[in-house]
C-alpha cells in the first residue's frame, strides 16, 4: 500500500507540474482567442487524445453502469466547467503567476469543505493556514485602496469551484474506470465551453491557428493527460493529501509566468505568495500527520 501511495504522489506531482506550466499556455492564449473558445477546443483536443485510451480493451469493458457514469462524470464536469471558466476569463485580466497562487487556495477550501460535509472538528492548523492564506492572498491581490483586481476575483471563484471538484474525484475516481470518468468529465466542460462561445465569441480561423501550441498543450497534456491521471492518482491518495501535492502548482506557475512572460512580482506580492503557501502547508502537512482524509 506504502509503495501505491508513493506512486501515486507522483503522479499527482507530475499533473501538478503540467498544470502549472498551463497557466502560461492559458495566458497566451487569451491575447488572440475568446476563454471560452480556447477552453471548447483545448477540451475537445482532450476528448480526442482520451478516446484511443477508452477504446483499449480493459477500458471498453471496463464496467457495467454507464448511467451512473454518465451521471457522475456530468456532475464532476460542471464543477470542472465553473472552475476552469472562471480561472480562463480572470487570465485575461491578471497575470498567469497570480492566478496560478489564487487558484492553489483550494488546497486550503478542500479540508475546510470536508470538515463540514463530515461534520468533523475543524482544527487549528486548518484555520492557522487559511488565516495565513487569506493574508497572503490580499498581499496579493488587494491594491493599498482597498480594490481587488477583478481578474484576481474572478480566480478566486475558479478556486472553490476546484475545491469541490477536488472532493467530487476523491470519490468517483474508485467507482469507475479513469478514462472514462475522464472523457465523459471533458465532453461536459468542452459541449458547456463552445455553447458560451457560440452565443459570445466570434470564432476566426487565423487566431485560433496562431495559438496551435498553446491549445495542443492545453488540451493534449492540461486536460488529457492531467486530468485522466489526477483521477488514477487520487485512487491512492486522499482529497486532502492529493491538494497539498497540487498546491506546487502554483509555484510552478509563477516560475513559468516570469521565465516565459517576463512577469515580475512586487515585494509585496512575493511575501503574499510565500504567506500563501504556508498557510497551504501548514493546513495540509497538519491533516497528512493526523490522517485525516476526505
Amino acid at each position: 500500500m506504502k509503495l501505491d501511495t508513493l506512486k501515486s504522489d507522483f503522479i499527482l506531482l507530475f499533473v501538478a507540474t503540467i498544470w502549472g506550466f498551463a497557466f502560461v499556455a492559458q495566458r497566451i492564449g487569451m491575447d488572440h482567442v475568446g476563454p471560452f473558445t480556447f477552453n471548447g477546443l483545448r477540451f475537445v483536443l482532450g476528448c480526442l487524445s482520451l478516446v484511443p485510451i477508452v477504446l483499449l480493451p480493459r477500458n471498453r469493458t471496463a464496467g457495467k453502469n454507464n448511467i451512473n457514469l454518465l451521471k457522475s462524470g456530468f456532475i464532476s464536469g460542471v464543477f470542472l466547467f465553473c472552475g476552469i471558466s472562471f480561472q480562463q476569463v480572470g487570465l485575461v485580466y491578471t497575470t498567469a503567476g497570480k492566478a496560478g497562487f489564487i487558484t492553489g487556495l483550494y488546497v486550503v477550501i478542500v479540508p475546510i469543505l470536508g470538515l463540514f460535509i463530515k461534520q468533523d472538528k475543524t482544527s487549528i492548523a486548518t484555520w492557522v493556514g487559511a488565516i495565513l492564506a487569506g493574508i497572503g492572498m490580499y498581499l496579493l491581490s488587494v491594491t493599498k485602496d482597498m480594490t481587488m483586481g477583478f481578474g484576481d476575483l474572478l480566480v478566486l471563484f475558479s478556486a472553490v469551484c476546484f475545491a469541490f471538484h477536488l472532493i467530487i474525484i476523491g470519490r468517483l475516481s474508485n467507482r469507475f474506470n479513469t478514462a472514462r470518468l475522464s472523457l465523459v468529465q471533458c465532453m461536459v466542460c468542452a459541449v458547456l465551453s463552445l455553447l458560451v462561445a457560440v452565443i459570445f465569441e466570434t470564432f476566426v480561423l487565423a487566431d485560433i491557428l496562431s495559438v496551435s501550441i498553446p491549445l495542443i498543450y492545453g488540451g493534449v497534456l492540461s486536460v488529457g493527460v492531467a486530468y485522466s491521471l489526477q483521477i488514477y492518482g487520487q485512487k491512492n491518495s486522499p482529497a486532502s493529501h492529493a491538494a497539498i501535492i497540487f498546491s506546487l502548482e502554483s509555484v510552478v506557475a509563477a516560475i513559468g509566468g516570469w521565465i516565459m512572460l517576463n512577469e515580475l512580482l512586487s515585494g509585496r506580492a512575493i511575501f503574499g505568495c510565500a504567506l500563501m503557501l504556508t498557510g497551504m502547508l501548514i493546513s495540509q502537512l497538519y491533516s497528512k500527520k493526523h490522517g485525516q482524509s476526505l
